[in-house]
């Protein structure tokens, strides 16, 4: 559960940046009251979906058993380095996404809430990449969906309790981004190399009983 752990650590350390990428989300959906927990729930149940779904790809990657690790731990600092501007952050973009999003977040309603906060799980961003690399080295698709809501969790009080002065801490300057990119990514390694190792393939390597059978150290009669 190392990595569950980690993932929520990430959400909570990121939530800076969660903010500054989300926070005219947050903002937009906190009246009528209770429609930020269906944006939540939105998010959530998209995060869920990527981790189950990073997590089966995961466990479908053939070779011995440090492969996912070694995958994850490449994707994790990949996309540490573009949260951190370091390198391009991929974009990878469902068509008409943007679309849905803009139409869902005219419409009031319960449904129109939940919907938004689905299509906002689903918008590129480093810090969910990262939270998946993580998904991956899971390697289950239902611990991979565990740590992608573990993340998600991890960013909900401070996107719940947004205001104006609250996004004076948006880490929007390059250092405060790298900072924050470091620290996920420690997160992240530290969750990947404590991942248990697979069974070895090796035999046991026992000495067969009858070489230490007494018999072996009897005087010669």
């Amino acid at each position: 559960m190392e990595i569950v752990l980690a993932a929520l650590v990430a959400g909570l350390m990121g939530s800076p940046h969660c903010i500054g990428m989300c926070g005219g989300f947050a903002a937009a959906c906190a009246r009528p009251r209770g429609s930020i927990l269906l944006w939540h729930g939105g998010r959530l149940t998209s995060y869920a979906v990527l981790g189950a779904a990073g997590g089966l790809a995961g466990g479908a990657i053939p070779g011995p058993g440090w492969v996912a690790p070694a995958v994850s731990l490449v994707l994790l600092v990949w996309f540490a380095a573009s949260l951190a501007q370091l390198v391009p952050q991929p974009q990878v973009a469902l068509p008409g996404l943007v679309r849905a999003g803009v139409a869902l977040a005219r419409r009031e309603g319960p449904v129109a809430r939940y919907l938004f906060g689905v299509a906002t799980g689903l918008l590129p961003c480093g810090m969910v990449y990262a939270a998946l690399a993580m998904a991956i080295a899971a390697g289950s698709p239902l611990l991979g969906a565990a740590a992608m809501v573990a993340f998600g969790l991890g960013t909900v009080p401070a996107l719940t309790l947004l205001s104006a002065g609250v996004q004076r801490f948006a880490a929007r300057g390059v250092w405060q981004r790298r900072a924050l990119a470091t620290l996920v990514l420690l997160a992240g390694v530290w969750s990947i190399a404590r991942r248990p190792e697979a069974p070895s393939m090796h035999g046991s390597g026992d000495v067969p009983a009858a070489a230490h059978s007494p018999s072996h150290h009897l005087p010669a009669q």
